[in-house]
């Protein structure tokens, strides 16, 4: 069991690995970690998110927690909690300590696990290990125990969101929003009619756990068959992952990813300061230092959120979609936010196939994703590094940046090599201003990996 417990969130196959002792113990001992009297707990669209929200909620109440239940939500309407004021008939304004996402996120339907949110701050890495520790070398046995406090979060977000884009009113999208059955559809068509809006459409919006129509992550193109095909009568295309957490967007020419995403947002701030990942394009660093400042840091939603409250950046993207915006938010990963960013940009008529195509050209691969074992990753990434150090000069290798693995800067490109926090696997992603040196690149830095594999 002790797989589950990961560097960004508590993640496992239900029923297999989440099963109900472990799970009750995982809100015990969380609870025993939030020091105000209440917590706030939401699920995604998965089958099994209403059975491990009343596992979790035994265990929290072991612990003396006054729990909030929202019900279905998105995880960015989750995060939200922990920033707004909470209010209780008969009790008034309440302080949530934390608040637990139950979420699969992207992965398989018989996946699922609980992000964790505590004193607004994400709960990860080394506090997560020691809390799997905790969970499983107690004998301590928790009762079913399944009182909540049903608070509508829905609408308050709801109405928060069509406040803050009140400047959009009946606003003609032209535009497709594909929700994968997951739980976007519990918010989103609630903000556009809200404000009026008018000319779209919203495929596979009811919570399905089962994901009858495709599986919901827009990073994998045969996801995204339906939004092509609408793409032909629409101009603009957004879609979602299972919580709703990481955005695509699209429209009729490009799809474009979370790193040109942060550099859009950008243009529109003035003196911007943003943080995205290693593996980000060096177009997105090079274009905003010119005007702004961009910080490289390691991969994963947790990191990259600690970073941007600390540094006070404006935004923070990952590749994948997961868009951070401390400019007029809560510096937390909201893809329905993120909507309506870009849907302001829309309305302010930001031409961005002009903008995409006045960047510096480059030719770069998908994440390439090499398996290897938990054992062996973050030693291959301390052989690699070593080596490639040693043989700097002989390799033509201009700088080498380890924030994060490796990334590897050549003259006319770069290569990364990184250990997945989640996974048993190398990932591996190549940049050059070429096709001819991006195929070098990659297989200069390939044949070395097979050294240490």
């Amino acid at each position: 069991m002790k797989h589950i417990f990961r560097e960004y969130d508590i993640r496992g196959i239900f029923g297999q690995d989440l099963v109900e002792d472990v799970v009750k113990k995982i809100g015990y001992f969380l609870g025993k970690k939030i020091d105000s009297d209440y917590v706030f707990v939401s699920y995604d669209a998965r089958t099994h998110s209403p059975t491990l929200h009343n596992w979790l909620v035994s265990g929290l109440n072991k612990a003396g927690k006054k729990i909030l239940s929202g019900g279905i939500l998105p995880t960015g309407t989750n995060y939200f909690a922990n920033f707004v004021p909470l209010c209780l008939d008969k009790v008034g304004r309440v302080e949530i300590g934390g608040s637990i996402q139950i979420t699969g996120s992207h992965n398989p339907k018989e996946y699922n696990g609980f992000k964790i949110t505590i004193n607004k701050k994400p709960f990860y890495g080394k506090n997560i290990y020691e809390l799997g520790e905790e969970v499983l070398k107690s004998d301590i046995n928790i009762e079913d125990n399944f009182d909540v406090i049903k608070y509508d979060l829905k609408s308050q977000y709801v109405d928060f969101l069509a406040n803050q884009f009140s400047h959009l009113q009946k606003m003609d999208l032209n535009a497709v929003f594909d929700c994968g059955n997951g739980a976007a559809g519990v918010v989103l068509r609630n903000i556009l009619e809200k404000l009026k809006m008018k000319n779209y459409e919203i495929l596979y919006e009811n919570p399905d756990g089962n994901f009858p129509n495709h599986h919901p992550d827009p990073t994998e193109e045969e996801n995204l068959k339906d939004v092509y095909e609408k793409l032909k009568e629409k101009k603009y295309a957004f879609a979602y992952d299972g919580d709703a957490d990481r955005i695509a967007f699209l429209d009729r020419k490009y799809n474009y990813k979370g790193d040109i995403l942060a550099y859009f947002f950008a243009k529109n701030l003035k003196e911007p300061c943003i943080i995205s990942e290693v593996k980000a394009t060096q177009v997105l660093y090079d274009e905003v230092n010119k005007f702004g400042k961009a910080i490289m840091y390691k991969t994963g939603h947790s990191n990259l959120k600690t970073l941007l409250y600390e540094k006070g950046c404006d935004l923070a993207a990952e590749v994948s979609g997961h868009i951070f915006f401390n400019d007029r938010y809560f510096g937390i990963d909201d893809a329905i936010y993120a909507t309506f960013r870009i849907l302001e940009l829309i309305d302010k008529g930001f031409d961005f196939v002009k903008e995409y195509e006045s960047l510096p050209k480059v030719y770069n691969t998908d994440e390439i994703k090499v398996k290897t074992t938990e054992d062996k990753k973050f030693k291959i990434i301390d052989g690699l590094k070593k080596y490639l150090q040693e043989n700097k000069e002989k390799l033509g290798i201009k700088d080498i940046i380890d924030v994060d693995g490796v990334r590897v800067n050549f003259e006319n490109g770069w290569g990364l090599v990184r250990a997945s926090n989640t996974t048993p696997v190398l990932v591996t992603r190549f940049e050059a201003k070429s096709k001819e040196d991006l195929e070098k690149i990659q297989s200069i830095l390939v044949n070395i990996l097979q050294k240490f594999l």
